[in-house]
């Protein structure tokens, strides 16, 4: 293919992104947000949860993690107080519909599933996720703000999108409960 029909193709293919992100992101004036602790407790960032009309859109900030691709997942209970033995009463993923874990899976991907996000060497992480099978008030998708509540659990390496539970991802090291703003 030459130079303009492949300017072509990208043209069109970032224009469906931006047509799909403007979709997930129109503001209906719910939002949320998320202060990230690590498993020494210390605070490592930030997320402003969003929803659109067709999911929820993550605005991630994070400092003081190792580098590297990490996983990142909704869980389904709103707690991250037991840092010191890493995050385990957050639960498991927000999955009201019983859908197999990863965005790759066949039987998938469950509500709480997201893209693996990357942080640079110095530690911190600057990324907007999206999420078509969640919502925080149950517009459309699972509920966040449900009785349980919900925590966004971020994990030590990234998520394989198959493997069952979590993909590989590893430990859990960070966590922030999902409050409503």
């Amino acid at each position: 293919m030459h130079i303009s029909g492949q300017l072509v193709i990208s043209t069109l293919m970032a224009g469906m992104l931006a047509a799909t992100g403007t979709a997930i992101a129109d503001d209906h004036g719910d939002t949320a947000s998320a202060s990230f602790i690590s498993t020494d407790g210390s605070e490592v960032g930030e997320a402003t949860i969003r929803e659109g009309n067709a999911g929820i859109v993550v605005d991630l900030e994070i400092q003081g993690l190792e580098p590297g691709w990490k996983a990142i997942h909704i869980h389904g209970n709103g707690t991250c107080s037991d840092n010191n033995s890493g995050f385990k009463a957050s639960g498991g993923h927000l999955n009201p519909d019983d859908r197999k874990h990863g965005l790759l899976n066949d039987d998938g991907p469950d509500a709480g599933d997201f893209a693996n996000f990357h942080v640079n060497s110095d530690g911190t992480a600057k990324v907007q996720l999206l999420n078509e099978r969640a919502s925080l008030e149950g517009n459309t998708g699972a509920k966040i703000l449900n009785d349980h509540g919900a925590a966004l659990v971020i994990h030590e390496n990234p998520d394989d999108h198959k493997a069952q539970p979590i993909g590989g991802a590893g430990a859990r090291v960070a966590c922030g409960v999902i409050q409503k703003s």
